[in-house]
């Protein structure tokens, strides 16, 4: 039960209505009431033309129900629980303080209308008052009496309306929750439709992900679009750093990708490719694939661009496959001093790569130009004519494009 927060119902206590006085107030009811709908509809611009039919005859009775429960107050002033009638009115004003915020209205709207309707309601019930020869003091304690009513009605709407707002956003969040965890793990695209439709979320051309630290979120949603998608909790797939958070960004594709990486820049972000929003789980893997790679955020405070690293992820996707192919080319060194086997390897990868120049590949490597004169010398001793190979460069190539890292 909404109770009373105002002083209302003890307020009503010195306070009695003549029962004469009364019973003509109760038979005057329907006439206020209705004029009372007529003033709000003609004074508050957002219930002009909405108050008819079935919806103007619940007004006119919701107003005749709160000024009857007013006359109620002041006859069970001498009871013992006078606050019984005002609590019956509070959850009815509490109930249409929520309505407002389930059809979309603030609260401007309806606190206008209780304002409208309190001037109405006095003047037409301070007329009868006055008829009936009250003092001035008496009818200067029931104005006053009745606008602390008008107002407890008025915070009781305000309740209602905070509270299903907070239910309605609490709501939302998960759902909302409830459609990433979907996305990130490849459901159905009817599923996530259905998903998207609950969440009152509106399905874009693409999605694409992009992890940070939690602690830097706030910061960069403030530049992105309102419907990106954003969770850090029970993420699948991969166990993720404790602070990480994943954002779904929509339409960040073709030329929207480097605004995105502005946005991102400085915030230790890895980017993963645009991908069609039903599809984006493979925009989630991708980055947790190179994240999985272990390579260092740019300097530059740039996102670590999963697009800038395909080759390594292809060649990272069968890493067993990738050590016994890079085993089998190597062969030929397996026999030579591990030093002296790696240093020929880096010289034969640069050579590969720099298709032979040997400038190029001496530069690249801090040596003399002769150094990998005499450097491929030795390869050619070891290979013999599969260096002219194709099927053997294609091989080496690959299994030479990223070398491990040797230990300090």
């Amino acid at each position: 039960m909404i109770e009373p927060i105002g002083g209302t119902s003890h307020r009503a206590a010195p306070l009695r209505l003549d029962e004469r006085v009364a019973e003509q107030l109760r038979a005057r009811l329907p006439q206020v009431a209705e004029r009372t709908v007529t003033a709000i509809t003609g004074e508050v611009p957002d219930y002009s033309g909405t108050l008819t039919g079935q919806m103007r005859d619940k007004i006119e009775n919701a107003v005749r129900i709160a000024l009857g429960t007013f006359l109620q107050l002041l006859e069970r002033a001498e009871t013992a629980d006078p606050s019984t009638p005002l609590s019956r009115a509070l959850e009815a004003a509490y109930a249409l303080g929520s309505g407002e915020a389930r059809s979309g209205r603030s609260m401007d709207a309806l606190l206008a209308a209780y304002r409208v309707g309190a001037r109405v309601s006095w003047r037409e019930v301070s007329a009868t008052t006055v008829q009936n020869g009250l003092s001035a003091e008496t009818v200067a304690e029931f104005a006053e009496l009745m606008f602390a009513y008008i107002d407890e009605l008025s915070a009781a709407s305000v309740a209602g309306h905070s509270d299903e707002l907070a239910s309605a956003g609490r709501v939302r969040r998960r759902d909302l929750e409830r459609l990433v965890q979907q996305l990130l793990a490849g459901e159905p695209e009817e599923v996530l439709r259905r998903s998207a439709e609950r969440a009152e979320w509106p399905p874009p051309r693409t999605l694409t992900v992009a992890v940070l630290p939690r602690s830097n979120l706030r910061g960069v949603l403030a530049l992105l679009s309102r419907h990106t998608l954003e969770s850090g909790e029970d993420l699948p797939g991969v166990e993720l750093a404790e602070d990480a958070a994943v954002l779904l960004v929509p339409d960040a594709h073709d030329r929207r990708r480097r605004q995105l990486a502005g946005a991102l820049h400085g915030h230790r972000a890895v980017l993963g490719p645009a991908r069609p929003w039903p599809q984006v789980a493979q925009s989630y893997q991708r980055v947790l694939r190179t994240l999985a790679l272990g390579l260092r955020l740019p300097e530059d405070g740039a996102p670590l661009d999963t697009e800038e690293h395909l080759a390594r992820l292809v060649l990272s996707t069968d890493p067993e496959a990738l050590a016994d192919l890079r085993a089998q080319v190597l062969r030929p060194l397996s026999t030579l001093p591990a030093a002296t086997a790696a240093r020929l390897a880096e010289t034969l990868r640069s050579w590969l790569l720099h298709q032979g120049r040997r400038d190029e590949v001496a530069a690249e490597l801090f040596v003399h130009p002769q150094t990998v004169r005499y450097r491929m010398g030795r390869l050619r001793e070891l290979y013999g004519d599969r260096l002219n190979d194709p099927a053997t460069v294609l091989d080496l190539t690959m299994a030479l494009a990223f070398l491990p890292e040797q230990p300090e």
